[in-house]
């Protein structure tokens, strides 16, 4: 019996995509076939067929409601965490795909923009100058980001760059807040 084209296996404790010799697109039917590709594809947000970067940004929004009533050190550490297994979840996706940056993948862009999130006072104008801010580094990709993005490769190279692109957005962000002040 031939094995599923999306199969994972078990191997210790890493889970293991074999992905087919030839790259396939991102469909539901690998989002569904495993929970890691789920996240990978922000619960389905990445593979809308216009923008899946902005629109799996927006998942960004509802983490951050989920962590913002905790204390801000467990905010941090919480996206710290959800970074690192961004890095391991990515990289199984990629492989996956046959691509190590696919733009269905946008996990990263929902870390990032929840850490941005935090920076910000919770209000509607600030949100939106946060998602705006994000947004265009993200897309701009200034040095380092763009080095970033087009030397180091796999799932850290896939959370690294997204994180560079929210912490040029946080420091943006805090010097607006700090001149409204």
């Amino acid at each position: 019996m031939a094995r599923p084209l999306w199969s994972c296996r078990r191997k210790g404790t890493r889970i293991l995509a074999n992905p087919s010799p030839q790259s396939q697109p991102p469909s539901w039917r690998l989002l569904f076939s495993h929970p890691l590709h789920c996240l990978s594809f922000g619960l389905g947000t990445g593979l809308s067929p216009k923008a899946p970067g902005t629109v799996g940004t927006l998942l960004g929004f509802p983490l951050y409601w989920l962590l913002m009533d905790l204390p801000l050190a467990q905010q941090w550490l919480s996206l710290g965490v959800f970074f690192v297994f961004g890095i391991w979840c990515c990289e199984i996706t990629g492989r996956a795909l046959g691509v190590s940056d696919h733009g269905a993948i946008v996990w990263d862009e929902v870390v990032a923009m929840a850490a941005v999130l935090v920076t910000v006072p919770f209000t509607w104008a600030w949100g939106l100058a946060a998602f705006a801010s994000f947004r265009l580094f993200d897309i701009w990709k200034p040095f380092p980001i763009g080095w970033v993005d087009q030397r180091v490769k796999g799932g850290l190279g896939v959370m690294l760059d997204d994180v560079l692109a929210a912490i040029m957005a946080i420091v943006v962000l805090q010097a607006a807040q700090g001149m409204l002040a």
